[in-house]
């Protein structure tokens, strides 16, 4: 089973959903050439892909998007920071004595 990588797939579950799509025979016949290419059937490799595909979108996508609002909140947050709480104060100085 040449080409395999158990590291990218998705741990196995009970499949109990299903998912159909129409694709055209020429997409059907490039999918099942590279299923064997890894050595799996067509549809490890279909939800392999989709899995993979939808985990890095989420990764890419999902970053903090930020309103205008929220832009300019954050912006000055940075720029004029509140005073800190004693309590923070007081972490800070017990992390400088352990430290140096």
């Amino acid at each position: 089973m040449a080409g395999r990588t158990q590291s990218k797939r998705a741990p196995a579950r009970p499949r109990s959903e299903r998912l159909e799509a129409r694709i055209s025979s020429e997409q059907k016949a490039l999918f099942q050439r590279a299923a064997e290419l890894q050595g799996r059937t067509l549809t490890d490799f279909v939800i392999a892909s989709v899995h993979e595909s939808a985990v890095k979108t989420i990764a890419e996508l999902g970053a903090i998007r930020l309103t205008t609002a929220d832009s300019r909140a954050f912006a000055e947050a940075l720029l004029h920071p509140r005073e800190p709480v004693p309590e923070l104060r007081a972490a800070a100085e017990r992390y400088r004595k352990m430290v140096g």
